[in-house]
């Protein structure tokens, strides 16, 4: 089985890459499940109700968040009733929503856990404490489990990568929007990218526009950043697993751009 994951969705650029290429990517792999990180889909920061249809339209299972997934009031009102979107499993007990999910697909269950790391981010529970539990729980009715960690440091992502090798089928970094080159199956058969990279501006920084970026880097001011307009791209990976061991056969990264071209 096949699972496409696509990364952090970012404003209104990163929303067209969803409804021009989800489905063409759909028809070439065939995979299982898609899943999208729609943290900043909304004008960088945050998602709302209708962007959720859309992406789920588009052909998305489920949609993952990160540390951007309260800076939409509207999330408060949607996300209790839609358990397919997966905010962070380590915020605090009492939190809205959920850090997991279950999804059932032509008869096979696929786990789905959303963490968020805490170098560099705000202070939350543990993520491995929380990885822990839940993968202990979801292994009871599957053995196929994805992993979304949203996380700054590339040695928190790594150590997560080795602290669920065996158990989960993919951990997979979100977060840092550029996507990495490491992608590899671990020894006992965990599929680990550190990141998927981003959905969106292809030209700006980290999505938001370059001039605002340089501003603060050279001036250390306030600025406040807009999503960059102009050229598009789109960040994933595609993730082949033995449904029976959960255990991962394949990883490829996908990148399309002006510089990668996507063919069908």
């Amino acid at each position: 089985m096949k699972i496409l994951f696509v990364g952090d969705v970012v404003g209104s650029p990163g929303r067209k890459m969803i409804d021009t290429y989800l489905p063409k990517l759909k028809r070439k792999y065939q995979p299982l499940v898609t899943i999208v990180n729609g943290e900043n889909a909304a004008h960088g920061r945050g998602i709302t109700g209708k962007i959720v249809k859309g992406i789920f339209e588009a052909g998305a299972q489920a949609i993952t968040l990160g540390n951007h997934a309260w800076d939409n009031r509207e999330i408060f009102e949607i996300i209790d009733s839609t358990p397919q979107l997966v905010r962070p499993a380590n915020f605090p007990a009492g939190t809205p929503g959920s850090g997991s999910a279950i999804l059932k697909m032509n008869q096979l269950e696929i786990g789905i856990i959303n963490l968020q790391g805490r170098t560099f981010l705000p202070p939350l529970d543990c993520p491995f404490e929380k990885a822990e539990q839940l993968v202990e729980e979801m292994r009871k009715r599957t053995p196929v489990i994805f992993v979304d960690f949203h996380a700054e440091a590339t040695s928190e992502k790594q150590a997560m990568g080795w602290f669920l090798d065996g158990k989960v089928t993919a951990v997979v970094g979100t977060h840092t929007h550029v996507q990495t080159a490491d992608q590899r199956i671990l020894p006992q058969g965990t599929a680990y990218l550190t990141d998927v990279g981003m959905t969106g501006p292809y030209d700006g920084i980290l999505g938001m526009d370059r001039e605002a970026v340089l501003k603060k880097f050279l001036t250390s001011l306030p600025v406040r950043f807009e999503v960059s307009s102009g050229r598009e791209q789109l960040s994933g990976v595609l993730i082949e697993c033995d449904p029976a061991t959960g255990k991962a056969k394949s990883i490829k990264t996908i990148l399309i751009n002006d510089d990668h071209p996507f063919f069908e």
